[in-house]
């Protein structure tokens, strides 16, 4: 198992109010469904959200690698690292489709 580091306070509350637009931005379209709104401006919404989401997860990736990713790879323990280099490849992987 992988050691899991704290997240920064002024990190977390930038993720967290992140959040809640784009929580706000999901009310928002679903307002736009219930009222009919035309299909092309609902897609236009749905594709900020998509971004926001993107941005949200290269702030927690970015986080990631500087913190936790970096002191496994340096770490003595070969399992460790091996691990943290698979759990990379799968994470990236996600995040690129």
């Amino acid at each position: 198992m992988l050691f899991v580091r704290p997240m920064d306070p002024a990190l977390r509350k930038k993720s967290l109010n992140r959040l809640k637009r784009i929580e706000g931005q999901v009310r928002g379209v679903a307002r736009m469904i219930e009222e009919e709104r035309y299909c092309a401006d609902t897609l236009v919404q749905v594709s900020a959200i998509h971004e926001s989401l993107r941005s949200l997860a290269q702030l927690l990736l970015k986080n990631h690698l500087q913190n936790c990713a970096t002191e496994a790879i340096r770490s003595a323990d070969d399992d460790r690292r091996e691990q943290m280099y698979d759990e990379l490849v799968d994470l990236f992987a996600k995040h690129i489709r």
